[in-house]
């Protein structure tokens, strides 16, 4: 152990294994990450539309873009390392086998 930390690590076949887990996982999280963005955007920005701005929408200001795509990035990643955690976990639980490293 280093720094706190414990290394696990797992062989080729949970590798293997887990990629359906992972793929389910990545669009499950995709899905929940755009509505957790939807929520978030109308709290941050009200009055505007539903949907944030993108970048080739001229009506907007660049700040409102990159603080819309800045507020959506986040999301996304924070989502993304959430839903890959968990779902590594979940497959250590099930098989005894860490599926990354």
């Amino acid at each position: 152990m280093s720094g706190g930390r414990v290394q696990k690590s797992g062989g080729k076949a949970a590798k293997i294994l887990y990629q359906p887990f992972g793929i389910v996982g990545s669009i499950v999280g995709g899905i929940v990450a755009g509505q957790v963005f939807k929520q978030v955007y109308k709290r941050v920005a009200p009055g505007h539309p539903d949907d944030a701005p993108t970048p080739l929408q001229s009506e907007y200001r660049l700040r409102e873009i990159l603080l819309a795509s800045l507020i959506q990035g986040a999301i996304f990643s924070v989502t993304k390392a959430l839903v890959q955690r968990g779902g590594a976990r979940a497959f250590e639980k099930l098989t005894g086998d860490w599926p990354g490293d």
